[in-house]
């Protein structure tokens, strides 16, 4: 049995800074408050996943976006490429602000965003009021979680997942180099 949260019970954990899964378009997410360190680490710890990696961050909308990108760092037109491409399945990689902290960039000085079509993030990051983290449920070497049940069984029945279905996409997110429009990652 699965420890299934409601919207505003997500949203409260997020505000103390814990780490919960939940669903996205093609898999469940690990997602945690981008500001709150001893989250974002938990994550890395949980997933056995290097620092130097960095993460992605997944919003709503694009303000929500801006205060973790350096938009003085690109074209209108790179600008209106990414935008051209969301809500959606595109991770765009920005160079990033100064202030976005390195536990989210790892040893980059960019960040990977993504505005969700999926109707329980955006719903999600709207009550939060920013992004989230994001990175799929799974310990490293097992297959990213499609069902509540699936991160259960990895993470164990206490952890917590917002109630939701994933979207009907088989594979992760493209990402792409706003600078370049080069595929990092084929989606």
């Amino acid at each position: 049995m699965a420890n299934i949260l409601t919207l505003a019970e997500s949203n409260e954990l997020l505000n103390k800074g814990k780490v919960l899964a939940y669903p996205t378009e093609a898999v469940f997410g690990l997602g945690c408050d981008p500001d709150c360190e001893s989250a974002v680490l938990q994550i890395l710890a949980l997933k056995q996943r290097n620092i130097e990696k960095g993460l992605i961050l997944i919003a709503s909308h694009y303000q929500q976006l801006i205060p973790y990108i350096d938009e003085s760092a690109i074209t209108n037109e790179q600008k209106h490429q990414a935008l051209a491409s969301w809500p959606g399945p595109v991770t765009w990689v920005f160079p990033k602000n100064k202030n976005t902290p390195y536990f989210l960039t790892g040893k980059f000085a960019s960040i990977a965003v993504r505005i969700t079509d999926h109707p329980v993030v955006i719903n999600l990051c709207n009550l939060f009021g920013k992004p989230l983290v994001s990175t799929s449920a799974n310990l490293s070497a097992h297959e990213p979680c499609r069902t509540a049940n699936e991160v259960a069984k990895q993470f164990g029945k206490h952890f917590p997942i917002l109630q939701g279905e994933t979207g009907k996409r088989s594979q992760p997110s493209e990402i792409r180099d706003i600078k370049t429009g080069q595929i990092i990652r084929q989606g």
